[in-house]
């Protein structure tokens, strides 16, 4: 038996098992295809992107400290076409698109020789469902660029794949995704000063948790551009999804720690964050592949996604596979007959179309469905080989119900599924000492939020 013959034969076993005596209600068709998110998967452009990012290319650095008043060189023009472009996309589309700068002056630091301005370029479409508007995704790509010096803020950083390569993909997603509606918000930033601190996105996940919005997810691209790693192989048929787990902090949080007692390391809200974009990604692009990487990040790395885990967001990164670190990071030079230096011509833009088309695929699923539902528990008041499950209610308007999911404690991704009804209770007969459960909402169209894992309560 093969290894999808059997993972198959697993599911139909841990399904009847599930559903014993149960008669499951009549479920929303959960594999149809949504149209809206068939169209913007097939509108992305690799031609579009690869003019995004030589035009990024083109303002010679964009070091955050680089010249602000050119109209031709430096992060300040490359931000002022960022956002110009980001109107015009806007306009064209309706004048949905809210479009601005968010900026505040960051202090000398070790990474900053003078107060410098951090200019992050933002564009919100927001949600048309009152019950769903105030829940946010965002995603996000950095435009500024560095070369082997940090603090060189004067010679060429082309910043081709590291990362243009990001904001591209980004400008790609607001231009296409703004000609429709969905129920919750999203926000496309291009972000600065990756490089010298991930200051911009700091700042923007700062103010989020200041003002208590509701950001239910984040996705960062950076590196996303290249197929072709320096060993020469070649890998055009995935992209790694990093995703943390447990959060290296000094302090638990009682529900966390509360995680980790009952076994779900791997069911935090950004663990089920990237199996949903999996899921999606691979259904709506088939035959491209997201790896998730259980871990915050590649050694020696940091990327935008990390303020937002800081503060208890759920956030995840996409990176290609294949890495060429003599074209990140780099002065522009030619050493031994070898071109240093991160260009365009060491890009492949149909890769970076296809990690444009999974966050796509994605952020539409996750900005149709509803909300992840809340205060999920399995009862623990007395021993028995059933499980009951308890949860509260959403609040969306065109909620079909919920499904339960459950998979082996050994397993990576959901195994079985049973869809429940418009109900915030069920019982099952697998029991809950053997398998991981979690419960997702349902609307009406089928679209499916990602699982919430339950905590023990009586």
């Amino acid at each position: 038996m093969d290894a999808r013959m059997k993972q198959t034969s697993i599911a139909a076993v841990l399904l009847a098992a599930a559903c014993g005596a149960h008669a499951a209600p009549a479920a929303p068709d959960l594999a149809k295809r949504q149209a809206d998110i068939d169209a913007i998967v097939r509108e992305i452009s690799p031609q579009r992107i690869r003019a995004h990012v030589e035009k990024l290319v083109s303002f010679g650095t964009r070091h955050t400290m680089s010249e602000t008043e050119s109209a031709t060189r430096g992060i300040g023009a490359a931000r002022r076409w960022i956002k110009g472009e980001l109107e015009r996309c806007g306009a064209a589309a309706g004048g949905r698109l809210q479009v601005a700068f968010d900026s505040h002056v960051h202090p000398v630091m070790a990474r900053l020789s003078r107060p410098t301005e951090i200019v992050n370029v933002v564009a919100t479409l927001p949600g048309t469902q009152p019950a769903s508007k105030d829940r946010i995704y965002v995603v996000s790509g950095h435009y500024d660029s560095i070369v082997s010096d940090v603090m060189n803020a004067k010679d060429d950083a082309p910043g081709a794949n590291d990362d243009a390569s990001g904001t591209a993909a980004v400008m790609e997603l607001a231009c296409t995704m703004a000609k429709y509606k969905f129920d919750a918000t999203l926000v496309f930033m291009a972000v600065a000063a990756e490089e010298q601190g991930l200051l911009g996105a700091e700042n923007w996940a700062k103010l989020a948790k200041q003002n208590n919005w509701n950001v239910a997810g984040m996705f960062d691209n950076d590196i996303i551009g290249n197929s072709r790693s320096d060993e020469g192989k070649v890998d055009d048929t995935q992209v790694r999804l990093f995703a943390e787990g447990i959060p290296a902090q000094k302090e638990m949080p009682d529900a966390l720690r509360t995680l980790i007692a009952t076994g779900g390391e791997n069911d935090t809200p950004t663990r089920q964050l990237a199996r949903h974009v999996k899921e999606t990604g691979e259904r709506y692009v088939p035959g491209f592949r997201v790896t998730i990487v259980n871990r915050r990040d590649r050694y020696l790395r940091g990327g935008d996604h990390i303020p937002f885990l800081e503060r208890g967001f759920a956030a995840v990164r996409f990176t290609e596979n294949a890495e060429d670190f003599s074209h990140q990071h780099q002065d522009l030079r030619v050493e031994a007959g070898k071109q240093y230096g991160d260009l365009p011509q060491f890009m492949d833009f149909n890769y970076a179309a296809q990690v444009t088309r999974v966050n796509a695929a994605a952020l539409a699923a996750l900005a149709l469905a509803p909300a992840a539902p809340r205060e999920v528990k399995v009862i623990t008041r007395k021993l028995t080989n059933k499980t009951d499950l308890a949860w509260a209610p959403n609040a969306e308007p065109d909620l079909a119900g919920y499904r339960v999911v459950w998979r082996e404690t050994t397993a990576a991704g959901w195994q079985g599924a049973v869809f429940v009804g418009n109900v915030t209770s069920y019982t099952s007969d697998l029991s809950k000492d053997n398998v991981f459960f979690g419960v997702q909402a349902v609307d009406r169209d089928g679209n499916v939020s990602p699982a919430t894992y339950p905590l023990p309560g009586r």
